[in-house]
């Protein structure tokens, strides 16, 4: 039992972290943010941060009854979702930012919005698609267990305060990590979303078929 707690809060941990990718959320952050006074870029880092919170927090709690209420079953949810992970995962891997976070239309248009926090950086950025149905896949593996549904919520917040204190010290990540080093660390967070995609599917496919287990 402790050892099913152990691997559900490690593969919590590691997919919401990964999927958030604090590392290209800052990056994106610097780009959007590079005309800004100081204290501005703050105001934007901690509301930007915030909005991610509680999106991913709604969908945490609500996710499983938005899915009832569209006649979705959580197999084809989890299934769909794996398959919007790979895809993710794949974009990661080819060092590119998916559009599934954030087009080059959305990062063109956020140069003259007035309000960069809630879009483009808290949705698509931090809290886009992936995350959220990760977030929604992590719930329902945790139904009937308070316990791990706590640890679903206390990894959103480890990966949103991540992502904060990352864009806070944002002017000190991007003089210690330069473009090679950001792409050899997608790639590899990119690899280990691509397996945590595959693992979704197959949970699905084998809980949508349990013929499939015999």
């Amino acid at each position: 039992m402790a050892g099913d707690t152990l691997t559900f809060s490690l593969l919590a941990l590691s997919s919401l972290i990964i999927i958030v990718n604090p590392l290209a959320a800052t990056l994106t952050f610097v780009s959007l943010t590079s005309g800004m006074e100081e204290s501005t870029r703050l105001r934007v880092a901690s509301e930007s941060c915030r909005y991610a919170l509680i999106i991913l927090v709604v969908f945490a709690l609500l996710g499983g009854i938005i899915l009832q209420l569209f006649g979705i079953t959580i197999e084809a949810f989890r299934i769909g979702g794996g398959i919007l992970l790979f895809l993710i995962g794949m974009e990661m891997v080819y060092a590119r930012t998916s559009r599934a976070k954030l087009t080059a239309t959305e990062k063109y248009e956020s140069r003259e919005a007035e309000d960069i926090s809630m879009t483009p950086l808290a949705i698509p950025m931090i809290a886009g698609p992936g995350a959220i149905t990760t977030t929604i896949v992590l719930m329902n593996e945790a139904v009937g267990s308070y316990f791990e549904a706590g640890i679903v919520l206390a990894s959103i917040l480890v990966s949103i305060l991540l992502t904060f204190v990352m864009m806070s010290r944002s002017d000190i990540i991007v003089a210690k990590v330069g473009q090679k080093e950001f792409r050899a660390v997608n790639r590899l967070m990119g690899m280990m979303l691509i397996a945590i995609a595959v693992q979704f599917v197959i949970a699905g496919l084998l809980s949508a078929f349990p013929v499939l287990v015999g």
